[in-house]
């Protein structure tokens, strides 16, 4: 792990030491009633994705629990819900949304776990600590959208055109935020920001480490590819006259994972997830087929590496199989390092927590401190997924490594937290 800083300042700038009772059944009390918002009926997992009935009642109760805790609650025209503290604070959170098919402490945890930092503050007379659920992380309408709004990394404008994989733009659905809108909420007012997180990969898991401090964030890419060919009768038109869009899409990602082999790490990684096919009939040749490219890695020039083998291999297939390619926008972020201090913070308080059972880490999986990190510093820690399961209904973490995630923010937060 190596050696800490000595006595670090906390992450608010407050000398650590100031006592506050975490009440740790209050806080797993709201993990599980945030979950009833779309509850699938499996397990514990839950369907909320952004700016759905679910999402919006979800926000709803969170501002109410933000009221209740002494914070004002402020949804900007995104859908962002911030519990602003009064002053200059700390944020903290992460976002509510959930994948199509999702998990309950994906984002959740870091929301809830900023509330029931921020209130045992407040009750204890501690520094200001505001709270955010970011909208749309989870990619609804591309890349951790409401953070990316929020930050200037993407005008209001770019993002109302971008569509879902129905073909409903964000503009259209983000009008279920109403009138709920209020004054543009400033980053200036903030310090800094720290996200707790469930890892979604095993290497916690697999270590029998309780909490992970993050070093960096990797980067991403990620388009939507249409190949046009010629839907015909699948019967009656040869092989060898077919302009068929699905097997240029099959011979696409084929020669793309051999081509990559030269140009990647094992840390890197590519994925087409979302893949729709037209007509999508049994009895004829595809004619259209619209996917999802997306690519991840550590180090920017190896991302633009990767994109230059992504692009050569489309444009190949397309020729050599008579087909039309349409790209939409590149959207993506880049890499992003933790800030040296709030980690110093994070790793004093997970010595504190958890002595001899946390580890230095980066992240495989993008979050909204990425996006934070062009307005102030940004640090992010972990707790455990459970067989490293995420974006599925089975994500689960133990109980005692969610308080130990909650138990380090609050001391990183300048708070010695009694839980």
């Amino acid at each position: 792990m190596g050696a800490l800083p000595p006595n670090p300042r906390s992450i608010s700038g407050q000398k650590k030491g100031s006592a506050v009772a975490l009440n740790s059944e209050r806080f797993v009390a709201d993990l599980h009633i945030l979950r009833t918002f779309g509850a699938s009926g499996v397990g514990k997992g839950v369907v909320r994705p952004a700016y759905s009935e679910a999402d919006m009642a979800a926000r709803d109760w969170l501002a109410s629990r933000m009221a209740e805790a002494g914070l004002e609650p402020r949804f900007d025209v995104m859908g962002n819900l911030f519990g602003v503290a009064e002053g200059p604070s700390l944020l903290l959170g992460s976002h509510s949304d959930s994948q199509p098919q999702g998990g309950w402490l994906d984002g959740a945890l870091g929301v809830v776990a900023a509330l029931e930092v921020a209130r045992a503050s407040v009750e204890a007379g501690g520094p200001a600590i505001s709270v955010v659920s970011f909208q749309d992380e989870e990619g609804r309408y591309g890349v951790t959208t409401g953070s990316n709004v929020w930050t200037g990394g993407l005008s209001l404008a770019d993002a109302d055109a971008l569509v879902d994989h129905d073909g409903v733009a964000l503009g259209e659905a983000r009008r279920v935020v109403g009138d709920r809108v209020g004054a543009p909420v400033d980053p200036a007012q903030f310090t800094a920001f720290v996200e707790l997180h469930i890892e979604q990969g095993a290497t916690l898991d697999t270590a029998g480490a309780q909490i992970g401090v993050v070093t960096d964030i990797v980067g991403i890419r990620d388009r939507v590819i249409t190949l046009t060919g010629q839907q015909n009768h699948a019967g009656t038109t040869a092989m060898a006259l077919r302009r068929d869009a699905f097997q240029g899409l099959v011979a696409f990602s084929g020669r793309l994972n051999e081509r990559l082999r030269n140009v990647v790490t094992p840390s890197s990684v590519w994925t087409i997830g979302h893949v729709a096919v037209a007509p999508n009939a049994s009895s004829i040749v595809p004619g259209q087929v619209r996917f999802s490219m997306q690519w991840r890695d550590g180090d920017a020039d190896r991302l633009a590496r990767m994109e230059a083998v992504i692009e050569e291999t489309l444009a190949e297939v397309a020729a050599e199989m008579n087909l039309g390619v349409e790209q939409g926008p590149l959207l993506g972020l880049e890499p992003v390092a933790m800030d040296g201090h709030l980690r110093a913070c994070l790793e004093a308080g997970a010595e504190a927590v958890a002595p001899g059972k946390w580890r230095r880490m980066p992240s495989g999986a993008l979050h909204d401190a990425t996006n934070v990190a062009r307005v102030m510093p940004v640090a992010m820690l972990f707790v455990p997924s459970i067989g490293g399961i995420s974006h599925a209904f089975e994500e689960d973490t133990d109980e005692a490594d969610l308080v130990a995630g909650l138990r380090v923010l609050a001391h990183a937060a300048g708070l010695q937290a009694l839980a």
